[in-house]
């Protein structure tokens, strides 16, 4: 085997994650609210009544993958939620269920 390939392979990989993190800082970020329709762990995904998001999207119920697995053990299917989306992207950041009466617009 080579001796440079897995040094190689640590570079590529390295160079990749630093793209991936560039392009997410350079995105336009949102503030997401919505009511969680149903919770599914397996796919690492929360499906969601959002809420219009002024500039990027329409009210809602779809989908969405989340940056952290460790949500979906807290969260329930009628939790209110907030969580911060990206331009382009359909993936749920920083989710936090909202306790009742506890999220204001601003």
């Amino acid at each position: 085997m080579n001796p440079m390939r897995p040094f190689r392979f640590a570079m590529v990989a390295l160079v990749l994650c630093l793209l991936s993190v560039t392009l997410t800082a350079q995105k336009k970020s949102y503030t997401f609210r919505g009511k969680v329709e149903q919770v599914d762990a397996k796919a690492r995904r929360l499906t969601v009544a959002n809420e219009k998001i002024d500039g990027w999207m329409d009210a809602m119920t779809m989908a969405y993958s989340v940056d952290n697995a460790d949500v979906l053990t807290r969260i329930k299917p009628g939790d209110q939620i907030t969580a911060k989306v990206y331009d382009g992207d359909y993936v749920l950041h920083e989710v936090k269920v909202v306790p009742p009466g506890g999220d204001k617009k601003k």
